[in-house]
């Protein structure tokens, strides 16, 4: 239902549902939330990265399991499944990659637009399913998908359920980069590694600056950049990283 798998820093959560699409129920959203909170524990992790097994990263939640009478309510699927997923991704201090494999479809499609590096299969679509079923977008997308792609297209996208190719995704910005079928795993690979190899505490002030960038004024987050850049100033990564620079070396950053 789930794998997990660590190597160099990296920390892999591969939906592994296949013959469902890795659609969600309810273990395998626990799953996921276990994982990303191994995440934040682990000192040793500096990457994680969501993907599917298969032919689809994540067609959302599984029906059958919000249509069974002794199921979870739609309420407690929202409120217990999804958000804890979305915001321990923002809340997570080291990046989170989106590794679209394939359909990701309705909170499939918006966990992954969550993440701070989203890149796709050049077969990868995306698809604001909830409309094909009378619910609305969950899963932060009502959030996400305006910042990322503007008001006027995200409410065409949501309203109408279109399906949307990776190319255009990435057209949108809804995307970062778009692979083709033969380099999309080493590609992939190359990302994750370079992220997990990249000064990790500057990184998480990076994505704290970037989310309170939703909701503050120009002064508030110009105090905001100013705190964090003090922060960031006091990091060993940051010493190297300087000292690298003078010393016309790769840096060696450790996450410290």
């Amino acid at each position: 239902m789930l794998q997990i798998t660590q190597e160099a820093g990296i920390l892999t959560i591969t939906f592994d549902r296949p013959d469902k699409f890795n659609s969600f129920n309810r273990a395998l959203a626990l799953g996921v939330q276990d994982a990303l909170k191994k995440a934040a524990d682990d000192q040793a992790i500096r990457c994680v990265v969501i993907t599917g097994n298969g032919k689809a990263f994540c067609a959302g939640q599984d029906l059958a399991e919000a249509i069974d009478p002794n199921g979870p309510a739609l309420s407690a699927i929202v409120s217990d499944h999804y958000n804890p997923i979305i915001l321990a991704i923002r809340k997570l201090a080291k990046p989170v990659i989106a590794a679209v494999n394939g359909v990701a479809a309705g909170a499939g499609a918006n966990i992954a637009l969550a993440c701070d590096i989203v890149v796709a299969h050049e077969k990868a679509t995306f698809i604001q399913a909830f409309s094909k079923i009378g619910l609305i977008p969950d899963s932060g997308g009502t959030f996400t998908l305006p910042r990322l792609v503007g008001f006027q297209r995200a409410s065409a996208l949501m309203m109408t359920g279109d399906k949307v190719p990776a190319a255009e995704a990435m057209q949108m910005g809804m995307v970062y980069q778009v692979f083709s079928a033969e380099e999309y795993e080493s590609k992939v690979a190359v990302l994750a590694m370079r992220m997990a190899q990249m000064p990790t505490k500057g990184l998480a002030l990076t994505k704290a600056a970037l989310n309170r960038s939703y909701v503050n004024d120009l002064q508030q987050q110009l105090d905001l950049e100013e705190a964090l850049q003090t922060r960031a100033g006091k990091t060993n990564d940051f010493n190297e990283g300087v000292q690298a620079f003078l010393e016309k070396r790769a840096p060696n950053f450790k996450g410290e």
